[in-house]
C-alpha cells in the first residue's frame, strides 16, 4: 500500500479492544481500517494541547496520532466517552 498510511495498534490497545461488545468492535475496526486511506476523515478533531486526534464511534472514542512524514497512524486508545479525556 504505497499511497496509504500504515496503522499501528499497540498490544495494550488490542487488549482493551478485546473487552468491547462485538458490534462496537466491528464498527471501530471499520473506522481504523479507513484511516489507512484517509487519516483525517470528516468528524475528526485535533485535541487541544495534545498531539492526538479523536474520532467518535457511537459512545466510544478512538484517540490516535498521525505522522505524515512516515505515513503512520498510531492508535493511542479506544475508550468509552466517559473516560476518553482523563
Amino acid at each position: 500500500m504505497r499511497d496509504g498510511f500504515r496503522v499501528e495498534i499497540p498490544n495494550r490497545v488490542r487488549k482493551e479492544m478485546r473487552d468491547l461488545p462485538d458490534e462496537i468492535l466491528e464498527r471501530i475496526l471499520e473506522v481504523i481500517t479507513a484511516l489507512q486511506v484517509n487519516p483525517l476523515p470528516t468528524g475528526t478533531k485535533k485535541l487541544q494541547d495534545r498531539s492526538e486526534y479523536r474520532i467518535r464511534v457511537g459512545d466510544y472514542r478512538i484517540l490516535y496520532e498521525v505522522d505524515f512524514k512516515t505515513r503512520v497512524v498510531e492508535i493511542v486508545a479506544v475508550l468509552h466517552r466517559r473516560s476518553a479525556y482523563r
